[in-house]
């Protein structure tokens, strides 16, 4: 066994795919394959995965993958179908037009999940910029990139949990929590450049965080109202569904939420209006055009 594994861990069922982090002879740190989770673990409770494709793990989250990735593409072309007509019956013509969907910032604590959120970004046009940081760095960051890069849409996201060596039954308090009050922070630096929550939409967690603290200290969507874990696209699809909702419309709560791989229990938040524009007309190749001065 060595670094780089995909392993499972037999106490819990081999519930969750992780590749190994770093190691020493007794214990290993772990980072899930799929979800946004960072846990420990004794060499002899791990399991080596030769073929995570066969994994029970693996199958039931690529399912699920499978299925949120189908309904973001069927529910964009719908919405660009239903814009079209919209635009076109409201002009009384067939003048082609251009799209703006709102801009990214995406802040994440772990490389290969950044890497797997900005191909998502790429897949579905979305513009997006990325940056990898430790989440005790977001803070800083957040209020240095916010003026630079002039987003729409944050995200901000890695890895967090609940603390084995926390006080019992006091999950209301952010020690509890690995990065939650690192999330928070990060959150209150967006919410002090942009006030309006419609101005500035903020997405924010990881596995498991304060979701609570998150909403009051100013995020438009965050995790995890169930403790539970979070896919590592979660927090991407709910970004791509607001960059993709006109600016005149509230984000389908309901849809966008239950539309998430880890579903109500995983993500929640409050209404939100979309930043999505259209223009026209749609810029021509000026090719022909003859000078006049």
């Amino acid at each position: 066994m060595k670094q780089g594994d995909l392993v499972v861990r037999k106490s819990y069922g081999g519930d969750v795919l992780f590749r190994i982090a770093t190691m020493n002879q007794q214990f290993a740190t772990l980072k899930g394959t799929d979800y946004r989770l960072l846990a420990d673990a004794p060499i002899p409770d791990l399991s080596i995965v030769r073929d995570p494709e066969f994994t029970g793990a693996a199958k039931q989250v690529r399912i699920k993958v499978n299925e949120s990735m189908r309904r973001m593409q069927e529910q964009r072309q719908q919405q660009m179908q239903k814009g079209e007509e919209e635009l076109r019956r409201a002009l009384n013509q067939g003048a082609p037009y251009f799209e703006v969907p709102g801009k990214v910032l995406h802040l994440d604590g772990d490389a290969n999940y950044l890497k797997k959120s900005m191909q998502l970004y790429t897949q579905m046009r979305v513009p997006a910029h990325g940056i990898y940081a430790h989440e005790s760095q977001m803070p800083d960051l957040v209020y240095r990139l916010l003026p630079q890069i002039k987003p729409d849409i944050v995200v901000i996201t890695g890895h967090d949990g609940v603390l084995k060596s926390r006080e019992p039954n006091d999950l209301y308090s952010l020690a509890s929590y690995k990065n939650s009050q690192n999330f928070v922070n990060a959150v209150r630096v967006a919410r002090d450049y942009e006030k309006n929550r419609d101005g500035l939409i903020v997405v924010a967690g990881a596995c498991q965080s304060h979701f609570e603290a998150l909403l009051q200290s100013g995020s438009n969507f965050a995790s995890s109202p169930g403790r539970v874990l979070i896919h590592a696209l979660d927090p991407v699809y709910i970004a791509i569904k607001a960059s993709y909702t006109p600016i005149r419309d509230t984000i389908n709560l309901s849809d966008v939420i239950n539309g998430t791989i880890s579903g109500i229990d995983g993500m929640g938040g409050i209404e939100t209006l979309g930043k999505y524009r259209v223009g026209l007309p749609k810029p021509k190749t000026l090719t022909s055009v003859k000078p006049t001065v």
